[in-house]
């Protein structure tokens, strides 16, 4: 299985304050970065469709700054 390197975004604080994310044979998966276990698997599909609504401004009421 060819796995890539997790990702975390550049707006995360140094501490393993974060959610990461990989990309798995045409699967996402998401976990707490410390936790270390997998927390979610998803499509590629699904990951993108969030990421749209995510963009769009459409979570930004369950932020700390919305």
């Amino acid at each position: 299985m060819n796995r890539s390197e997790w990702q975390k975004s550049s707006f995360s604080e140094a501490a393993s304050n974060c959610v990461e994310v990989r990309a798995l044979e045409g699967l996402i998966e998401l976990r707490e970065s410390d936790e270390g276990e997998v927390i979610v698997c998803t499509t590629r599909l699904k990951f993108d469709a969030f990421l749209q609504g995510a963009k769009a401004g459409e979570f930004d009421h369950l932020t700390t700054n919305p």
